[in-house]
């Protein structure tokens, strides 16, 4: 039986929910262009269903940053996802924080970890970023929320220029990177 797969695109394109900001690029911008190619190389293969929580550059979900999390959660148990997958970008004061990081909800939640290893070791083959591990964030919405398993990935630092760049510039390292490592925990 095929694994659905929640791709959710962090954030909205514009007004509320809107990502960082840095470099002169927009979180939702990457999120929504790493998300689409993740799901154009998943979708070629049969064992993966799949659904997008932006499926337009335009999509806009929920009317407030609470109801959007909360919209991004009730699609995904609607879909019926066996994971739920939350792309993000991060962003810190210091400039030279750099690498990609993958949240989970807990310790027990052996799903996520599993897959964020994957994820993680295949991102930092395909785009040489630094791989700084799994963190364990309890209080976030769509990990606490989902019924499924949900991993939240932060791929590299938009307030880093090189990151930035890189993210903004070759998008499909990191959708191949996500995509390697989907292919290796389901494998």
């Amino acid at each position: 039986m095929a694994t659905r797969i929640y791709i959710d695109q962090g954030h909205n394109p514009r007004g509320f929910n809107t990502g960082a900001e840095g470099n002169g690029f927009y979180e939702q911008d990457i999120t929504y262009e790493i998300g689409r190619r993740l799901y154009d190389l998943l979708s070629s293969n049969p064992d993966f269903v799949l659904r997008l929580s932006r499926p337009t550059e335009d999509t806009i979900l929920g009317t407030s940053n609470s109801s959007s999390l909360v919209e991004r959660v009730r699609e995904a148990e609607e879909f019926g996802a066996d994971m739920f997958l939350s792309l993000h970008v991060n962003s810190a004061a210091n400039p030279s924080a750099t690498g990609n990081e993958a949240l989970v909800y807990s310790p027990s939640s052996t799903v996520s970890i599993g897959l964020g290893e994957e994820i993680l070791e295949q991102l930092t083959l395909t785009t040489g970023l630094r791989n700084r591990g799994i963190i364990y964030r309890p209080g976030l919405y769509v990990l606490r929320e989902t019924s499924m398993p949900a991993l939240l990935v932060e791929m590299g630092f938009i307030s880093n220029p090189y990151d930035a760049e890189l993210l903004a510039y070759s998008p499909n390292l990191f959708a191949i990177g996500l995509y390697r490592g989907i292919l290796n925990y389901y494998s």
